[in-house]
């Protein structure tokens, strides 16, 4: 992607310019973001994915002014003619390619911190109620209309008889009406409350934000449970522990072997880079992958929708997994990472081993061939 190219998308800003100007810093209204767009799923396909367990979904309602949620699979939705309620249904870049290809426009943010799409589908009246996201989130209508307020809420307070994080003490300081093909962006805490004008689906395009003790706790296991390094395969030893008449406290012997243990992992030449890209490519627990069949030869390979892959300086990291790379294979490897696409030349162009990897990957399901 040209990140220097001026596009609709981003209302005649260059990925670089928004990225500058408005990634974290304040919202962008987008007319005609992606005029002539169409929702990359039925509400009758919606359905069927809210009623399956390789899905995530949640149904919410505010029938008679009583909130409601409710999390899938649902088998029965209400009828589509009663306004009031929302579908919302996460990763459908994992089941509709043409949803798949809508969250690939946004590749010029990391690609750790792309989450995923997902879609809304409301009847009149329908929302989930004013509320903020700790996360970025490109809000894309692509069918019927939805109002949107929003604003800077300094002080928030969560109503706390609702089963959703709605605000209590909401001020909106500006209000939008989203056509097909408009987009707005919100950045991280600007509260807003989207409520749909007849029936409307809306994409959301989420970031992934980790929080910080989630991460170190992510990270130290990674760290801990790599029963191969040294530094893991110690035993505690106190062959001069002497008998005590204080047998709760805690001995500085331990607390200091323990200290040394998580102090040596860190240490350890890119075990920190290596537990992070593993965390960072790791499918959510509801994501599968169909076995699949060694690449033939001067075929293209191209990673599937639901692979994560992403690089550093050593590692070439894929859904969960590290392998290190040097030289022309790792050149190849992170143009895999980057365009998610290798041509039939480049796949020749790797070597024996990186070869059978791809292969590997391919049998797992990770990788298929290009169409």
């Amino acid at each position: 992607m040209d990140i220097t190219a001026k596009l609709p998308l981003l209302g005649g800003l260059s990925p670089e310019q928004f990225m500058r100007s408005h990634w974290q810093k304040k919202p962008l209204l987008v007319r005609q973001a992606l005029p002539g767009i169409r929702p990359p799923a039925s509400r009758s396909e919606l359905a069927a994915l809210a009623a399956s367990e390789d899905a995530e979904s949640r149904l919410v309602s505010a029938f008679d002014g009583r909130w409601a949620l409710r999390k899938g699979p649902i088998a029965k939705l209400p009828p589509f003619s009663k306004p009031g309620w929302t579908l919302l249904v996460q990763g459908l870049e994992q089941h509709v390619p043409a949803a798949y290809e809508l969250l690939s426009q946004f590749r010029f943010v990391p690609e750790a911190r792309l989450d995923d799409l997902m879609i809304s589908y409301a009847s009149d009246g329908g929302g989930v109620g004013p509320h903020f996201d700790s996360y970025d989130v490109f809000l894309i209508q692509v069918h019927g209309q939805r109002r949107w307020r929003i604003g800077q809420q300094k002080n928030a307070q969560l109503r706390d008889d609702v089963p959703l994080k709605i605000i209590a003490n909401f001020e909106p300081e500006r209000e939008h009406v989203l056509e097909p093909g408009d987009m707005l962006y919100l950045p991280p805490g600007w509260a807003h409350d989207g409520v749909a004008i007849g029936e409307c689906m809306t994409c959301s395009v989420g970031f992934r934000t980790p929080w910080r003790a989630e991460l170190a706790k992510d990270l130290l296991s990674r760290l801990m449970d790599d029963e191969d390094r040294h530094y893991v395969n110690k035993m505690y030893a106190d062959p001069r522990q002497p008998a005590t008449t204080t047998p709760g406290l805690m001995p500085q012997q331990l607390l200091d072997f323990a200290r040394d243990a998580a102090e040596r992992a860190l240490r350890e030449p890119l075990a920190l880079e290596r537990a992070l890209g593993e965390a960072m490519t790791e499918p959510k627990p509801h994501v599968w992958f169909d076995a699949g069949l060694p690449l033939p030869a001067g075929r293209a390979a191209v990673l599937d929708r639901r692979s994560r892959m992403l690089y550093d300086a050593a590692h070439i990291f894929i859904n969960g997994e590290s392998f290190r790379a040097a030289g022309r294979d790792a050149k190849l490897m992170r143009e895999f990472a980057d365009h998610r696409a290798l041509t039939a030349k480049q796949v020749a162009q790797l070597s024996e081993g990186a070869r059978d990897l791809l292969d590997q990957w391919a049998e797992d399901g990770w990788v298929r061939l290009a169409d």
